[in-house]
């Protein structure tokens, strides 16, 4: 989800010119194609070493359509505050926000709250520093390969770690191919880059919450309960 959502985003808020849709359009699906087949080859080379087992089966999850307003709707609070603020790059707040917002306890979501905006506030020295070297344009690729890498490795063991690397990543992805990042530029990505982070922190924090909240918790599952009565199907809660 954090992907998609991050796609929608940065193409919402970077126009592509008319005659370039088709290139743009192009370079997505390429992008998209080499990861498909990444995961397939992947899949194959699963089958082929390890045992199969039976596939999962599926069921509705009590709360789903509660949660899913929950963070839908203070996702979109944060990307309205940040437009209202008048932010040169307003998704940062929303991406922000979602990732906090996925802390299944009160707990997690405020211990991954301080590990991003700590994560980010060196990262963005490290960002700062990078953009500094003047990489060439497969300096740029190499840099973004080895920072995926990082990423990968540190993710699932310490959250905070892994954003150092996420937050010029993400500026490399987004800004570098967008406008000129000379060091003018580069300083203005990062500074903004931190206050949009900071919104999106407090209102994820917000939803956190809102969705552990009994109070709000009874009418949304009155309405989910009469969604799924309308549709056919029942839920136990």
């Amino acid at each position: 989800g954090l992907f998609v959502m991050m796609a929608g985003a940065i193409a919402l808020f970077i126009p592509v010119p008319l005659a370039q849709v088709l290139s743009a359009t192009g370079l997505v699906m390429l992008g998209s194609g080499i990861s498909m087949l990444l995961a397939l080859l992947y899949s194959l080379f699963l089958l082929a070493t390890r045992p199969i087992v039976p596939a999962p089966i599926y069921i509705y999850e009590p709360d789903m359509i509660s949660d899913s307003l929950i963070v839908a709707g203070f996702v979109s609070l944060a990307l309205a505050i940040a437009i209202l603020l008048e932010m040169p790059y307003p998704y940062w707040a929303a991406i922000s926000c979602f990732i906090i917002i996925q802390g299944m306890q009160l707990r997690t979501m405020w211990i991954k709250q301080v590990h991003r905006l700590l994560g980010t506030l060196v990262g963005m020295a490290v960002a700062g520093w990078m953009l500094s070297w003047g990489l060439s344009i497969w300096g740029v690729a190499i840099a973004v390969l080895m920072m995926m890498l990082c990423i990968e490795s540190l993710v699932d063991r310490h959250y905070g770690l892994a954003v150092i690397f996420i937050t010029p990543l993400t500026i490399f992805i987004a800004e570098y191919g967008s406008v000129s990042l000379v060091q003018p530029v580069a300083e203005e990505v990062i500074r903004v880059r931190m206050l949009d982070t900071t919104i999106g922190c407090v209102v994820g924090l917000s939803g956190g919450l809102a969705i552990h909240s009994n109070r709000l918790r009874v009418p949304l599952r009155q309405i989910e309960n009469w969604m799924l009565a309308r549709f056919g199907q029942t839920t136990k809660h």
